[in-house]
Parts: C-alpha cells; structure tokens; sequence
C-alpha cells in the first residue's frame, strides 16, 4: 500500500493530478471500509492515514483556491500566453 504524501510533494502537483489524487484515495478508503466492515482489514492505521492525506489535498486544493500559495497551472499558463 501506499505511504502517506507530504504536503511539499502535493504543492508541486497540478490541479487534475490532485484531483485524481482524491479519487484514488477515496477508492481506497472505500475498500479499507469494506474491509473493516467484514473483517478482513489488518491495518486499522491505515484508515485514518488515508482520511488524512484526503484532508491534505483539499487543504492543498483551497490554498490555491484563497491564493495563499503559488498555482503551478497558473504560472505555465502566464508564461506560455506571453510567449505567444
């Protein structure tokens, strides 16, 4: 399975890879669910990790939504429209 993300690795990710970062991770939340709920889960710890690295790229997400943090999107596109 997976390892926890760090927020540093997720700032460097666009806005689509983040999304599919939370889809991904909710799927896998998902299954862990199942698991638990039929007893088949043997990590319980790794539950709470993906409920946690699901907040991180919403956190990461609203950052650039508030503009607290530098878009990456937006610095190729300023770049590439001034090439033009």
């Amino acid at each position: 399975m997976a390892n926890t993300v760090k927020a540093a690795e997720l700032r460097s990710l666009s806005r689509d890879e983040l999304n599919a970062k939370v889809v991904e991770l909710k799927e896998e939340l998902f299954t862990l669910r199942f698991q638990a709920a039929t007893g088949q889960l043997e990590s319980h710890g790794r539950l709470r990790e993906v409920r946690k690295d699901i907040a991180r790229v919403y956190t990461v997400l609203t950052e650039r939504n508030l503009g607290i943090v530098e878009d990456p999107d937006a610095e190729t596109a300023v770049t590439e429209t001034a090439g033009a």
